[in-house]
């Protein structure tokens, strides 16, 4: 992951953060020791990037602009305007499993379809950073969004928990290169760019493959870009990537709460061919 930073503009962070516990540097992030994840977050112009095994919280934060989070493998933003996370990443940055060489955009919005009312007066509730992990919970006049991210290459690195009164539709738009297709080997809605993977080399690289992990929520929609979910109260949608997205698992369960991120199968289940060819939902 790229090098370390500090915490940048004491000062800000005495007037507008309630709680903050952290350990700071002043550089681009950086991979640390053993290919572990690293997010360096920026909140109001001032970035958080704890030391390696150190935390930083952050409480009661009335955020303007989008929450920009930069990892080794993966980058994203949330905006506190519309609850929605946008531009999620694969960074391409060398592992054995990257399943892109060069910045790749995976999602380009994972967005909750919610009333004016519902967005107003947005708070940033909490946030927590530890190396490669993330929790940050925004909270407005209505309920709250919650979101869970793991800053790895592939597995089940993501998800996102809307909680407001009744069920919240949440849209996901792929990125421009990539699309949602049926895996002939197993039935199930994949997403990827149809390039196959390279065995050696400087462009090493697994094949791009990846799948929505809903729980407590309905497909409303799909097509070749776009999925809309209705999820209900207590749900969320996870993302998973990697082998993890192809194995024939019997999909996920009806969790509730304390569904982490990290939950993987692990390589415990079968895992059939990579498809070929895959075509777009049309």
């Amino acid at each position: 992951m790229p090098v370390r930073t500090s915490v940048r503009t004491a000062s800000r962070v005495l007037a507008a953060v309630a709680v903050v516990t952290a350990t700071t540097a002043t550089a681009p992030v950086q991979a640390k020791s053993g290919g572990t994840g690293d997010y360096a977050v920026t909140v109001n112009g001032t970035t958080y990037d704890p030391a390696v095994g150190k935390d930083v919280k952050i409480e009661g934060v009335a955020v303007t602009g989008r929450i920009q989070v930069r990892g080794v493998h993966t980058t994203f933003s949330i905006d506190p305007a519309t609850l929605g996370v946008y531009d999620y990443s694969l960074t391409g940055a060398p592992s054995a499993d990257r399943m892109v060489t060069r910045p790749t955009v995976v999602f380009s919005s994972k967005v909750p379809v919610l009333t004016a009312a519902q967005r107003s007066a947005p708070v940033l509730d909490r946030l927590e950073v530890r190396d490669g992990t993330l929790v940050a919970i925004l909270s407005t006049a209505a309920g709250k969004l919650k979101v869970q991210a793991k800053d790895a290459p592939q597995g089940g690195i993501f998800q996102m928990e809307p909680e407001f009164v009744g069920n919240v539709e949440v849209v996901h738009t792929l990125g421009p290169t990539l699309f949602y297709f049926v895996n002939p080997f197993t039935a199930k809605v994949n997403f990827g760019d149809g390039q196959g993977p390279v065995a050696s080399g400087a462009d090493a690289h697994q094949m791009l493959l990846g799948k929505d992990s809903p729980q407590v929520a309905t497909k409303l929609f799909q097509d070749g870009t776009t999925t809309r979910w209705s999820v209900a109260p207590g749900g969320r949608l996870g993302g998973v990537l990697g082998e993890d997205a192809i194995e024939l698992s019997a999909g996920a369960t009806s969790c509730t709460s304390h569904c982490q991120a990290q939950n993987r199968i692990r390589g415990s289940l079968p895992v059939p061919p990579l498809p070929t060819d895959p075509s777009p939902i049309g």
